[in-house]
């Protein structure tokens, strides 16, 4: 492949234009990428602020600093603003930056629906963020949003959190088209949809599962809105509806969006292993069938979460038996990037610490995973810290880890810069320490039966609390330095070759280090396939 870093002269492919307009108006994929990337920070900050009042709160027994009614407003907008506002935000960002220059298409299908999908999250969150303010405060009836707490005995500004829900799928929604209508219709020629990188790859199908999961969201905040506001008894057991409805449609979006959330966090590592172990990536169809494998099965195990509303038996052993089942394509993927790695001349920057990171401690939350999975088991997890633990697991060195790991991995791309990398080790071994000591410790408080989402707990659980608040500020802190480090590199630094990486692979790594305002004026010849197998260079 020939290096296509390109300087355009005419006048229909100037760069972009100056000040605020550039921003508000762009339809560049890179633009909006970065966009997402620094909304999603943002986030990242605020939901990390509610977590540390969360967790000081809960450093001794006893109501130290906040009341309990604030204390539930916290834990319900830090899940909501970390999901919805940071993780799968930032996911959107590196899908912008990233598909186009991974395909060799010039651009997003859709750029004027781009922006647009863009600029409806910052309202969105400012709208559930203001509710915080409002007489009665903010949602406090947990990320979850069961009924009837979060509509017979809702404040008032939940209608506000109903409206920005629907922004926010909304906005969804449009990315997703937009993935899918780039991937299948604007890849380079030569290029088939298995010689595509694993990333693309895995937000395919991430695209799919937004588009499907979605509009069910949509579904059950207005049936919440209608309890509320029309009359109608949807959850209300006295009107003649059920609560659990509520449950079975809320999880059978919620389950899928857990692997929204983590499926292009496998394609970041599946990018990232193979670099830094300087080896073709083991099992490349075995990954995408995995993958593909992971989102079917998402839609048929939902009702997991609900072992302790009494459902019949063989309702409970379905879900069992499924959630056992979709362990199996996830073992796949960890087996893959084991193999990657295993005899490669390995080297250890800090993408690479942080990818190797997401799958020792991403697999340390899949065993949690499986421990929940079994119903009987799970009376006893059920609602506890253990289930907190699990899940945090699965976010934080998953989701988390993994887009650090980009980050750091594309930033010289992007900007041209080399990072710090003492910085970044330092900022990985700290942010490392920092969850095993926040997340670990839950897993005994639960098992020792301290219940999730209480200000003030009993005496025997004070020591490990103590701890995980601990963690939590080591873990919260040691991310300044992330800021602090990209600041730098976009600012200064050495100069990044256009390769960046010795061993990297893929079109994106053709062009200059920072790629021109427009990547790809022509279609890039592809002749290089990603994937080990049959094919031949």
């Amino acid at each position: 492949m020939g290096n296509v870093e390109q300087v355009v002269h005419s006048a229909g492919h100037h760069g972009p234009a100056k000040g605020l307009t550039r921003w508000l108006f762009t339809t560049n994929h890179k633009d909006i990428g970065t966009l997402y990337l620094l909304f999603s920070l943002t986030m990242f900050f605020v939901g990390g602020c509610m977590a540390l009042t969360i967790r000081a709160e809960l450093f001794q027994p006893g109501l130290q600093l906040i009341r309990p009614e604030f204390f539930n407003q916290m834990t319900t907008s830090h899940g909501l603003i970390m999901v919805f506002g940071a993780v799968m935000p930032a996911f959107v960002g590196l899908a912008n930056w990233l598909i186009p220059i991974m395909i060799g298409a010039p651009d997003m299908a859709l750029p004027r629906m781009n922006n647009w999908s863009f600029w409806i999250l910052p309202f969105a969150f400012a709208m559930m963020l203001s509710t915080l303010l409002m007489e009665g405060g903010g949602p406090n009836f947990g990320w979850t949003f069961y009924a009837p707490l979060s509509t017979t005995y809702a404040p008032p500004s939940v209608t506000f959190f109903i409206f920005a829900v629907h922004m926010m799928g909304i906005s969804s929604i449009m990315g997703a088209i937009n993935v899918i209508a780039t991937i299948l219709n604007m890849r380079t020629p030569g290029m088939k949809l298995m010689d595509m990188p694993l990333f693309v790859w895995t937000w395919l199908i991430t695209a799919f599962l937004l588009i499907a999961v979605m509009p069910v969201l949509a579904g059950v905040v207005t049936m919440m809105l209608m309890d509320i506001h029309f009359g109608t008894s949807f959850f209300d057991a006295a009107g003649g509806g059920d609560p659990v409805l509520f449950q079975h449609v809320f999880w059978f979006f919620g389950h899928p969006e857990v692997y929204i959330m983590i499926l292009p966090a496998f394609g970041v590592v599946s990018e990232i292993i193979p670099t830094f172990a300087r080896k073709r990536l083991f099992g490349y169809t075995s990954m995408v069938y995995a993958t593909a494998s992971i989102a079917l099965l998402s839609f048929i195990v939902w009702a997991h979460h609900m072992f302790a509303v009494g459902m019949p038996l063989a309702g409970e052993l379905f879900f069992m038996y499924t959630t056992m089942l979709i362990a199996v394509p996830t073992g796949v993927k960890i087996f893959n990037w084991v193999a990657t790695m295993f005899r490669g001349s390995m080297t250890f920057e800090t993408p690479m610490l942080f990818a190797l990171a997401f799958v020792v401690l991403f697999t340390i939350g899949g065993f949690s995973g499986l421990m929940l999975s079994i119903a009987p088991a799970d009376f006893q997890y059920h609602d506890t810290y253990f289930v907190v633990a699990h899940f945090h697991y699965v976010l934080v060195p998953g989701s988390v880890f993994s887009i650090m790991a980009a980050a750091y991995y594309w930033l010289p791309k992007w900007t041209g810069n080399m990072y710090n990398e003492t910085m970044g080790k330092l900022h990985f071994w700290l942010s490392f320490i920092g969850v095993n000591v926040t997340f670990f410790p839950m897993h005994f408080l639960g098992l020792a039966g301290m219940p999730r989402r209480i200000p003030d707990y009993a005496l025997q659980f004070a020591d490990f609390n103590m701890v995980a608040t601990l963690g939590a500020f080591l873990f919260g802190l040691s991310q300044l330095l992330f800021v602090y480090n990209v600041v730098c590199c976009i600012r200064s630094g050495k100069k990044a070759s256009n390769e960046v990486w010795e061993g990297s692979h893929g079109l994106e790594w053709t062009l200059s280090s920072p790629p021109p305002y427009h990547s790809f004026i022509e279609p890039p010849i592809f002749s290089h396939p990603y994937k080990d197998g049959h094919r031949g260079e």
